[in-house]
């Protein structure tokens, strides 16, 4: 329980101090240091980022892609997505679709470039995309 709420605290602030985190759990300094070490050796806690707002490029695109695969493409069709510096997170996923990609461009121009590329790797039968408007 401890944990959850731990990873709760830090998905919605990475930056908080050890203090702070302790204090909200009700739990001394120590113990949240030794979880989060204990975490991240386990692999539950990947890392630690900045998240940046994307107001602040007016031409940038970013879009959610459904992807299709057919046969037995979907490892190649995962590692080619994975090489592109475009494609932000792929996840897999149930029902119509088999992976949906997180797509950021710089602008239109760059974005149809990775849309193009895409639709046309080995394996990707079929796709569909939704710009991103506004992040709520």
């Amino acid at each position: 329980m401890i944990d959850r709420k731990l990873l709760a605290l830090l998905r919605k602030d990475g930056r908080a101090s050890l203090s702070a985190l302790a204090e909200d759990l009700k739990v001394s300094r120590g113990t949240v240091q030794n979880r989060i070490e204990r975490l991240t050796r386990d692999g539950v806690i990947a890392g630690f980022s900045v998240r940046v707002t994307e107001a602040d490029d007016p031409h940038a695109v970013r879009a959610i892609m459904m992807i299709e695969i057919t046969g037995q493409k979907t490892l190649a069709a995962i590692q080619a997505l994975r090489g592109l510096p475009e494609v932000r997170a792929l996840h897999t996923t149930n029902g119509a679709w088999d992976l949906v990609a997180e797509i950021h461009a710089d602008n239109l121009v760059e974005f149809e470039r990775v849309l193009r590329g895409i639709r046309a790797m080995d394996g990707v039968s079929k796709s569909e995309t939704s710009l991103l408007l506004t992040t709520l």
